[in-house]
């Protein structure tokens, strides 16, 4: 099987999918927690992106339940269920409407890829655990102040910014 279009980057998002994350992301930043979800599209169009879903962000309620074995809260980064984003992969394969962005944001703190993201998304800091492109969302007090789009670049081993674009939806 070849690697998917969106992995190199390039995506087409949705007007409608863009303003579902940044509500969501607004709504994370007033429960002091990271946003998180995916993107899918229909498989027609490789690099079209036209549903976002968010996923509850565990990270708060395992560091509530553990804070020694869970140190960090959903400020700081998100947990989420393996198993349901999982079986979304595997159901938008079969539905043709394949995921193909997973999508968080960061508070107080810019749009970038952090080396916890990086980790969380590698097989034990090697190769990515999913054939996805990544999508953080910058929220400062309260606000989305920006969007940025990262690859995995196998030559370099590590996640670089890549091209997208907003289109209607």
């Amino acid at each position: 099987m070849s690697t998917p279009l969106w992995v190199r980057g390039g995506v087409k998002i949705a007007k409608s999918a863009i303003a579902r994350i940044e509500q969501a992301g607004r709504e994370a930043y007033t429960r002091d927690e990271e946003a998180c979800g995916y993107l899918e599209g229909p498989a027609s169009d490789p690099l079209l992106c036209d549903v976002a879903v968010e996923l509850e962000n565990l990270a708060n309620k395992y560091h509530q339940v553990d804070p020694e074995a869970h140190p960090r809260t959903g400020r700081e980064y998100f947990k989420v269920n393996s198993r349901k984003f999982e079986r979304a992969i595997t159901e938008g394969q079969e539905r043709q409407r394949p995921v193909k962005v997973f999508f968080h944001s960061h508070l107080d703190c810019g749009a970038y890829f952090s080396t916890e993201d990086a980790a969380s998304m590698t097989l034990d800091g090697g190769d990515p655990t999913y054939e996805l492109a990544y999508l953080v969302t910058a929220v400062d007090r309260g606000e989305v102040t920006a969007h940025k789009l990262f690859v995995w670049d196998g030559g370099t081993r590590r996640f670089v910014e890549a091209p997208f674009s907003e289109v209607p939806a």
